[in-house]
């Protein structure tokens, strides 16, 4: 292995591309020109090749480089998953292994870095990749950095980047190299484009910004303010503020997005001088290179950064406007009341059947022609997107990856709609404008614009994000959720997160039908775990940045019993009270180590979610899991949050030992609960009428776990039934210091209120309490 591979961002330029990727000889062009970028360094796309090659694999991983034309959907993942294993499997060697930490170290001990794929042929003048291959930010320490270089190499074998090699013509043996730069602590980034992406008007610089990290504006995870300069005289021509509802802050977000404080939601990102100093910028790396930029900037402690450039790929010869649109029955778009307007993020026009998906899994719903209608389309979304005749999506600016993927792909795009998903209705015909940025109902000849497409609708009056009226409360309102069919929908309601998402149904469906025990029998576990990631990934991208509890496998006996091959399992009298939860997973570890495998890889990118263990019964139950969980990857997670149920009346003894174990949150669950403390089987019909959440016993036990819970320092919240459908029960929580409730969707708005109207009362029984203990006047 030659350790000059390896080498830093002084000593690329771009005759250095076709070994360092277009990415790294960006860089080191970049370096070169004077422009401030901050200091890293380049692995060879040959040091993946020769890996491989030690490896034994690179002939194997040659002949499935592009997928062959009518793989299924089904089919492109399994392939994916079994080559990304491949690559994951082979081993770094070690004098590559060493000449990356060398450089590492020179840029500081343990330094934050941002570790970015860079194929051969990324950021060229007619293909982008953009997003197509994965990048990390804020990576810290030397077996983290040899972790992230490893999922770049295995990136090169997604779905997204088979089908974009499949679209875009490529046919070379794919291979990748790696970036590594030091990270800026971004206070507020965003991307520039010396070229109008949307009209390929070149007289001016439209610049995009959003708080913290750049990945929520190149993600499309927000909408992100617009600012167009006129590149004769740096005058800005208009400012757009969008909607930023979250960000990444650099090393203090352990769970990546969080919310901007509502004070600053629709504020600017960048004042005049900041704007004119990115265009500044922006314009000298296009006059450097002698063709259009997209540049990506960062403001650090007031310094501004350049982390990356390259060629805009997408620009098009502008038609004349009395060309554009379809004639249709003859109506113009000046006379048709739009059903939603947004960002024109890709030029052109379109009709068709609308099909509006509200998650991936949904994908194969949309037939080649109709209309893609999505919350958000990242590039995850490309082997859908080329079957659209046009995206509309409800998040994210102009500058997204999946924008720029739609514009390559020649689709008219419009972002930030806000609501198209509500506003279009499933199969509905309609028409694009991805110039102007309008959505007609019907077949429309869109109206010829009064000014340029650029201008339209971009100040902040005219996009002003309406105002929501909902209650504000203290107590956090999750949801319940057992399948990602509704994930998309709920996640919409104003909700905090999920507070218990039951792994059954997800199980169950993975399963196939089959017994675990099973499975690991006949070797097909690595299916089950990208069956279950799968799911569980769907619910934490819907919700991300609000939390997800994943609540482990609490299937009984008798259940597990009506599986193919469940003949294993004992015939218990009384499965709800027997062989389940915590105590299942000491006795069964591989199985548990499937889900904690499934959760670990959601993780990656997802990390809002996190664990919660069902029916823990005594403290050295409980110790054994924790050491299983602490034994796998997914235990060394520092973000990682680690709940339990409670459910067994004896959790109120063992709380303070609990959390001396590093536990930090307990989720009552009322059902069990009140029915191993009334002795009443919660299933039985002839009991009935003795099982009530409401009995004073439960009460007392609920309010013990709760004062414990504050006096050891743990989160509590309750989940069930009773918080659900008994508004009493939610005021007596809120009233004893719960943390949060989790009830079923059709309850979120209903307990909301409750909440709200019961904290309302708390602090006006403590003004009345506050004024009789004052002496009189």
């Amino acid at each position: 292995m030659n350790a000059q591979r390896v080498t830093t961002f002084d000593d690329l330029r771009l005759d250095d591309a076709p070994e360092y990727g277009g990415k790294s000889a960006n860089l080191g062009e970049m370096t070169g020109a004077g422009l401030a970028v901050p200091p890293g360094f380049a692995i060879g796309q040959s040091a993946y090749l020769e890996a491989m090659d030690a490896g034994g694999v690179r002939a194997r991983l040659h002949t499935d480089r592009v997928p062959e034309e009518g793989l299924t959907e089904a089919e492109l993942m399994a392939r994916s998953a079994e080559l990304t294993r491949t690559v994951a499997d082979v081993d770094m060697p070690v004098p590559l292994r060493e000449s990356v930490l060398e450089h590492y170290r020179a840029l500081g001990h343990d330094v934050p870095v941002a570790v970015r794929s860079s194929a051969p042929a990324e950021d060229a003048g007619d293909t982008s990749f953009a997003g197509i291959h994965e990048s990390y930010t804020d990576v810290v320490g030397e077996d983290a950095l040899l972790d992230a270089v490893r999922k770049c190499w295995c990136s090169l074998w997604s779905p997204r980047a088979m089908t974009y090699r499949a679209v875009s013509g490529y046919d070379e043996e794919p291979s990748i190299a790696v970036v590594v730069q030091r990270m800026v602590r971004s206070d507020t980034s965003g991307v520039a484009f010396t070229a109008d992406p949307r009209t390929s008007r070149t007289d001016r610089v439209v610049i995009e910004a959003a708080f913290g990290l750049g990945e929520v504006v190149v993600g499309g995870k927000v909408e992100p303010d617009t600012y167009v300069v006129d590149k004769s005289d740096l005058g800005v021509l208009s400012a757009h503020v969008g909607r930023k509802l979250t960000r990444i802050i650099a090393g203090r977000t352990d769970d990546g997005l969080v919310p901007v404080p509502e004070e600053m939601q629709t504020t600017r990102v960048l004042d005049d001088e900041q704007v004119r100093a990115v265009a500044r910028q922006a314009m000298a790396s296009e006059a450097h290179y002698g063709t259009p930029q997209d540049t990506e900037f960062a403001f650090e402690d007031g310094e501004l950064y350049l982390v990356q450039t390259r060629p805009i790929t997408t620009l098009v010869d502008r038609a004349p406007d009395g060309d554009r649109g379809a004639s249709g029955d003859g109506r113009s778009g000046g006379d048709v009341e739009p059903l939603v307007e947004g960002l024109g993020a890709g030029p052109g026009t379109a009709t068709g059947r609308a099909r509006v998906l509200h998650e991936l899994a949904d994908g194969a719903d949309l037939a080649p022609g109709e209309i893609l209608v999505a919350t958000m389309t990242d590039p995850d979304w490309l082997p859908i997107l080329k079957r659209a005749a046009a995206i509309v999506t409800d998040e994210g600016g102009v500058t997204c990856h999946a924008a720029i993927v739609g514009r390559e792909l020649g689709r008219p795009v419009i972002v930030g709609t806000r609501s198209a998903t509500t506003d279009i209705h499933d199969g509905q015909t309609i028409t694009v404008d991805g110039t102007a940025g309008v959505v007609y109902p019907g077949t429309v000849r869109p109206a010829a614009a009064e000014q340029a497409p650029a201008d339209v609708g971009r100040t902040p009056e005219a996009r002003t994000p309406e105002a929501r009226t909902r209650e504000a409360t203290a107590t956090a309102v999750y949801v319940n959720l057992a399948t990602p069919d509704a994930a998309a929908r709920v996640a919409a309601m104003d909700v905090d997160g999920v507070g218990l998402l039951r792994a059954e149904f997800l199980i169950t469906s993975a399963l196939e039908g089959v017994h675990p025990r099973t499975l690991i029998t006949e070797g097909r576990t690595a299916d089950y775990v990208y069956r279950m990631a799968s799911g569980i990934a769907t619910i934490a991208a819907a919700f991300d940045p609000r939390p997800v509890i994943y609540r482990a496998t609490d299937l009984r006996s008798n259940e597990f019993r009506g599986l193919l091959g469940g003949e294993v399992e004992a015939e218990e009298r009384n499965p709800m009270i027997g062989y389940r939860g915590c105590f299942r997973y000491t006795r069964e570890p591989d199985l548990f180590r499937l889900e904690l495998d499934a959760l670990a890889r959601v993780r990656e990118k997802h990390r809002n979610l996190h664990l919660m263990i069902p029916f823990v019964r005594t403290a050295w139950e409980l110790r054994a899991c924790l050491d299983i969980v602490d034994g796998h990857p997914l235990g060394r997670d520092p973000g990682l949050k680690q709940w339990i149920m409670a459910e067994v009346p004896s959790v109120v003894h063992w709380i303070p030992e609990y959390a001396a174990m590093g536990i930090d949150g307990v989720s009552i669950g009322s059902n069990d609960l009140t029915q191993l403390t009334l002795g009443v089987d919660r299933d039985s019909e002839v009991c009935a009428e003795l099982f009530d959440s409401m009995d004073p016993a439960v009460l007392a036990s609920i309010d013990q776990i709760i004062d414990r819970c504050h006096e050891s320092g743990l989160t509590v919240s309750l989940c069930g039934q009773a918080a659900s459908t008994d508004p009493a029960m939610a005021e007596h929580l809120v009233r004893r210091g719960v943390t949060s409730v989790s009830v079923t969707p059709d309850y979120a708005e209903i307990t909301r209120r409750t909440v709200a109207r019961a904290e309302k009362s708390i602090l006006l029984d403590a003004a009345r309490s506050a004024t009789r203990r004052s002496p009189a006047k």
